[in-house]
């Protein structure tokens, strides 16, 4: 009886025996020449070549079938341009609406790539340290662009990227971020164009483009065109500490969140103030700034106001150490944050007497430390800029 498996044709094992007993008699009977056979109807020989053809099936056979072979497993080849999911590395993201634009091609390019247990130790970082392993590496910048969603509004449909920023080389416990457009990218690799000409000679930036500007292999090397132009202009420190660079990243969340303490939404400001200062700590050079303290002043007021008078007392105290080395520079603001210094401490149970000593050595060099603006009020009626 014949039964098939997997498209291969095989015979029970009983009656394999009958045919092999029967070909061993059939071979003897021939090649001795008795039978009733006969080599007149079997040529001497066949049932040799007979035998032989028969004992490899039948060999496979005690071997047993084995398990059903399969079809080969089929792989899904995507095309992937210039290296494209290699410089992923893992770290964008893309919303479902820029893979799924109206303005696409019609070739769905799948370029969407899950973050890998956290935006903020990435793919390139863990490789790094593990590569320097008890080495010490120097400490850098690095922009990582790990977000990419397409917004329509009434007016317009644009992507918005997210970039963090990242000290490589350690564990950053502080990462930063901003959200952006093309176009302000582009506003300021203009602003800088025109003050450092030679300068930006050299840095390059992708060009705008009037079609396939929401395709996903489009926003995926734009992303990575804004992490080499912004890398490119951080490592020349003329770029990096000019005004242009810096308040693009903080000055417009400094004022947004101002506009939200004017509205005593303390706890819509005081991310955004966080956001700024780890942003400060990253980018600005040694030494206070006016954005620097305003910042501060945000952190001080938020924290005091949502009863949070620990940090607020800590955010005073870190106030002035940097206004130490500045004091006649900035003792507008260095007056309110000793004051409020002096009564967070108090209300947390801190000793003052420094602030208290440092405040009176300013009333005895002829500052009017009595009817000064709060800290609060200075931060309020403060034109950021």
């Amino acid at each position: 009886m014949i039964s098939t498996r997997s498209g291969q044709r095989t015979t029970e094992p009983s009656s394999l025996h009958r045919v092999h007993a029967m070909s061993r008699r059939l071979l003897l009977a021939v090649d001795s020449g008795s039978g009733s056979l006969g080599e007149s109807r079997f040529p001497r020989g066949m049932a040799t070549r007979f035998l032989k053809r028969l004992r490899p099936s039948t060999l496979k056979e005690q071997r047993g079938p084995g398990p059903p072979e399969e079809p080969p497993e089929t792989a899904d080849l995507v095309d992937d341009p210039e290296g494209l999911s290699v410089r992923l590395s893992g770290t964008l993201s893309l919303s479902e609406d820029s893979l799924g634009s109206g303005e696409s091609d019609g070739t769905d390019v799948k370029a969407t790539e899950e973050l890998n247990t956290s935006p903020l130790l990435t793919k390139q970082q863990r490789e790094m340290w593990a590569s320097t392993h008890g080495h010490r590496v120097p400490i850098r910048l690095t922009f990582e662009v790990t977000e990419a969603n397409v917004v329509r509004d009434v007016h317009a449909k644009y992507v918005m990227y997210t970039i963090y920023l990242l000290q490589s080389g350690r564990y950053d416990p502080s990462p930063a971020y901003i959200t952006c457009r093309y176009s302000d990218l582009e506003r300021l690799r203009r602003s800088l164009r025109s003050h450092y000409p030679e300068e930006m000679s050299m840095v390059s930036f992708p060009h705008k483009r009037l079609h396939k500007n929401f395709t996903a292999e489009t926003i995926a090397k734009r992303s990575r065109a804004f992490e080499q132009f912004l890398c490119h202009v951080s490592s020349l420190p003329i770029l990096r500490h000019s005004p242009q660079f810096l308040g693009f990243f903080y000055l417009r969340d400094m004022q947004r969140a101002q506009q939200f303490m004017r509205t005593v939404l303390y706890s819509l400001a005081l991310p955004i103030w966080t956001n700024c200062w780890h942003l400060q700590e990253k980018l600005c050079p040694p030494g206070p700034s006016t954005h620097q303290l305003l910042v501060l002043a945000g952190l001080v007021i938020c924290h005091q106001e949502m009863d949070m008078l620990a940090d607020a007392q800590a955010f005073s105290e870190r106030a002035i150490v940097h206004l130490q080395a500045a004091q006649e520079q900035y003792v507008s603001l260095l007056i309110p944050f000793l004051q409020a210094h002096i009564q967070l401490s108090w209300r947390v149970g801190i000793d003052k007497r420094d602030s208290e000593a440092a405040l009176l050595k300013l009333q005895d060099n002829g500052h009017n430390t009595h009817s000064t603006p709060t800290l609060k009020e200075f931060l309020l009626t403060e034109t950021i800029s």
